[in-house]
């Protein structure tokens, strides 16, 4: 295992697949969800990409390296024993809340009005989307890192 998540997720080599997978990571969990929430959560995807097409791949390509520091006191702890994903389900209130910080936080820092809106309207439910992908995103980082 490697200790330094940064190092397995973010070098030259391994950037731009685990770009790619995440962002397709978003698009299945998207996709998935079902119900009103779902409804909202994908109007308000489909809203962000039509604002800009580009606006996911940037905010993965600039947020990335906040979630992976975020993420490494839970790798470290885990410390290749079974699934991350199941690791992370188990602490994912904890995990959930230290990466909605980390957008939380950008979100605040932006000025761009439109982006802001959606992104309130759909932060009430958001912890529970993040919880509900860990399993991916434990599989995703065990993927490239493990």
């Amino acid at each position: 295992m490697v200790a330094a998540l940064g190092d397995a997720l973010l070098g030259a080599d391994k950037f731009p697949a685990v770009k790619a997978d995440v962002e397709a990571l978003i698009d299945a969990e998207v996709s998935d969800k079902k119900g009103a929430s779902g409804l909202a959560l994908k109007g308000g995807y489909a809203a962000v990409k039509k604002i800009g097409p580009s606006i996911v791949p940037s905010a993965v390509e600039g947020l990335l390296p906040e979630f992976v520091e975020k993420l490494q006191p839970f790798w470290l702890d885990f410390a290749g024993n079974g699934s991350f994903g199941d690791y992370l389900v188990a602490r994912g209130d904890q995990v959930a809340d230290a990466m909605l910080g980390v957008t939380d936080d950008k979100i605040a820092a932006s000025s761009r009005a439109a982006i802001k809106r959606v992104y309130e309207s759909l932060r009430p439910s958001a912890k529970k989307h993040v919880v509900e992908a860990l399993p991916r995103v434990g599989a995703l980082i065990q993927k490239h890192a493990g």
